[in-house]
């Protein structure tokens, strides 16, 4: 955490005084305009199956330190046009023509000169606002700047968003109170302007909030585009009076066609013009909302004539041939666009993994939930086993106890791996939210995330073992305790990769849980306990034996008790010798433990290869994950 404590350095630098002014020399203003041509998103309709716009031909601009407004209905296809004009994936075929500066826009280039703030805030919760900055920063900003610029930066932000009463504050975890919405969605664009952006994208910033709250947002982020020429295209759904005359202009969508596209406080007059008085003391944006709905009307065809009377208006409308000139590009002349004051996004991706590390590791050891409940519930688990099978003897009547409890060690604890669901799926949220921000890939979300696991799970291991081993009274041996950890290390490792990989599948709680449960039900059914592998139906040995994890983990500690251990036999009534299995020291009244691995096909050699293939295993869940997050946009 050294680095993440900012304050002594921030007071040496006095950065606070100055925070304007830092913030100013670190904006990129070469950026004066950003227009768009006839965006036209198609799709095939469900019903159908035949081509669909959900877009069609929307042309608009917006200059250095204005706020444009997207909005419309739901279904009008603002969130797929901002979506679009960010460079962002969008479902369909794309047709656009974008520029900056009248020059033409790609991806790489637009990245280095854009943010996006997504619709729900997918922050840390147990980490502070200022360290919340401070990882933005490690994760965007390149090492070409410094420690003490990183700082400059991010005093700058707490204090242009009106955040120095809440540095220190969590964001808010369900256990721990944090920050209020309107101050978490203010983290949510300070950290996205991290990088000095010139464009700032917003999807519904105002979602969740009340007015008061959502008054306080834009009006933050309204003074920060004044006052540093970024430019801002958010969309938003039905804000208050105050909130809406916040904007400069209003990009009104309707069934994917624009129905306004001028200065906000131009509205009243034009709908006045073309036959909509506004009634006096409304909502505007009230008012424009229901003006283009057509889905909650009592009459559908008067509605949509009026709807297309409204569009058509817009079409033969000085605004629209004002909007099509200011967006008409001179290709021969174009306007350069300067980077050298530009941020450069992207760190170093060597070291985006151990910033990843050093991010977790803050939420583990302070998030209850991510690692404490589990290892509570893990430290219960072994007591509940120790105390079942307690203090077992040697005696050949303890020996199916001794199988039973080796089973439910291995087993039990691998399923219980499903309480890890919740807390990947609260880093999956924040992955996909950076990766679409182009901070890092798959490759480094995985490494970061196998990497972080590996001493907790170890801890459980060895606290779990601590307990249950000794109680049941497994193989008292060090070789043999340890090599039991080592088994069910390997199986913690496992059962958390194959979490890993079926919840990045399915990213639903309720679905992951049911496909994790029922992958480790299956491991449990074919693992060699309740039917042993030379018995087992030949489809179940060699579709799913042979890669099941909990097959391994149940051999090797099976050999671990029984390898090298000798169980008294009974005797009957006449007093004779009585060994529920043959072996060489049978005239010993013994029976030596290899005879209990024999009826199962185990041998004690090879123990090696088999850790091998426990190794190969999680390798596989983990490319496996990695695949999928890959694949997945």
């Amino acid at each position: 955490m050294e680095d993440t404590q900012v304050d002594a350095s921030a007071r040496s630098l006095d950065v606070e005084k100055d925070a304007g002014a830092d913030y100013a020399h670190l904006t990129n203003t070469s950026i004066q305009s950003f227009s768009w041509e006839n965006v036209t998103v198609t799709v095939k309709d469900r019903q159908t199956k035949q081509p669909k716009d959900i877009l069609s031909g929307i042309t608009g601009n917006v200059k250095a330190g204005e706020m444009l407004a997207l909005m419309g209905p739901s279904g009008s296809g603002k969130t797929t046009l901002l979506n679009v004009l960010a460079h962002r994936d969008v479902r369909g075929t794309v047709s656009s023509s974008l520029h900056l500066n009248d020059t033409k826009t790609s991806l790489r280039s637009f990245r280095k000169l854009s943010a996006y703030v997504e619709q729900e805030d997918a922050l840390v919760g147990s980490l502070t606002v200022r360290e919340t900055l401070y990882f933005a920063a490690q994760l965007s900003l390149p090492s070409s700047v410094s420690k003490a610029e990183r700082i400059a930066r991010i005093e700058s932000l707490v204090s242009a968003f009106g955040l120095q009463g809440q540095r220190d504050m969590l964001i808010g975890t369900p256990i721990r109170k944090g920050v209020s919405g309107g101050q978490k969605r203010r983290v949510s664009v300070a950290a996205s302007l991290i990088t000095s952006p010139s464009i700032l994208f917003l999807d519904e910033p105002t979602s969740g909030l009340d007015s008061a709250a959502s008054f306080e947002v834009i009006n933050f982020v309204k003074e920060i585009a004044k006052k540093y020429k970024i430019l801002v295209i958010a969309s938003i759904h039905q804000p208050s009076t105050t909130t809406f005359e916040l904007f400069d202009k209003l990009l009104l969508l309707s069934l994917g066609k624009i129905a306004y596209n001028g200065p906000v406080s131009g509205v009243r007059e034009y709908f006045a013009d073309i036959g909509f008085d506004m009634p006096l003391f409304m909502n505007p944006a009230e008012f424009v909302i229901q003006l283009v709905n057509t889905d909650f009307s009592r009459d559908q065809n008067e509605s949509t004539q009026r709807l297309h009377t409204i569009q058509d208006a817009y079409e033969k409308s000085a605004a629209s041939r004002a909007s099509k000139a200011s967006s008409t590009h001179d290709t021969a002349k174009p306007t350069a666009i300067s980077t050298d004051t530009a941020v450069q996004v992207g760190a170093n991706p060597l070291l985006i993994p151990l910033t990843l590390i050093h991010r977790s590791f803050i939420k583990s050891h302070r998030d209850f939930i991510a690692y404490g409940i589990r290892i509570l519930m893990y430290v219960a688990l072994a007591i509940m086993m120790g105390t079942v099978w307690l203090r077992l003897s040697t005696h050949q009547s303890h020996i199916n106890a001794f199988t039973n409890a080796i089973f439910f060690g291995g087993a039990f604890m691998s399923f219980m791996a499903v309480a890890y669901i919740p807390s990947f799926l609260e880093d999956l949220s924040l992955y996909h939210k950076e990766r679409q921000n182009g901070l890092y890939g798959p490759l480094a979300f995985q490494l970061s995330n196998f990497l972080i696991g590996i001493p907790y799970l170890f801890l459980i291991t060895l606290l779990y073992s601590l307990v249950a081993y000794w109680l049941v009274n497994f193989n008292p041996t060090a070789r043999g305790f340890w090599t039991w950890v080592l088994w069910l290390f390997l199986d913690l490792l496992a059962a958390e990769s194959l979490v890993v990989l079926l919840s990045a599948l399915i990213p639903i709680f309720v679905v992951a849980l049911a496909a994790v449960a029922f992958a480790n039900g299956l491991w449990m059914s074919v693992n060699g306990f309740m039917v042993p592998p030379g018995t087992l139906n030949v489809f179940w040995r060699y579709v799913f034996h042979y890669i099941d994890y909990q097959a391994y983990v149940f051999r090797g500690m099976m050999v671990n008790e029984f390898g090298g251990r000798r169980y008294e036999c009974g005797r009957g009534e006449d007093g004779g010798c009585e060994c529920m299995y043959a072996s060489r020291l049978q005239g010993e009244c013994l029976i030596e433990g290899r005879a209990v691995l024999e009826t199962y096909g185990y041998d004690t050699g090879s123990m090696g290869k088999y850790v091998g293939y426990m190794l190969v295993i999680i390798l596989g869940y983990r490319v496996l994950g990695w695949a999928v997050l890959r694949l997945k946009k």
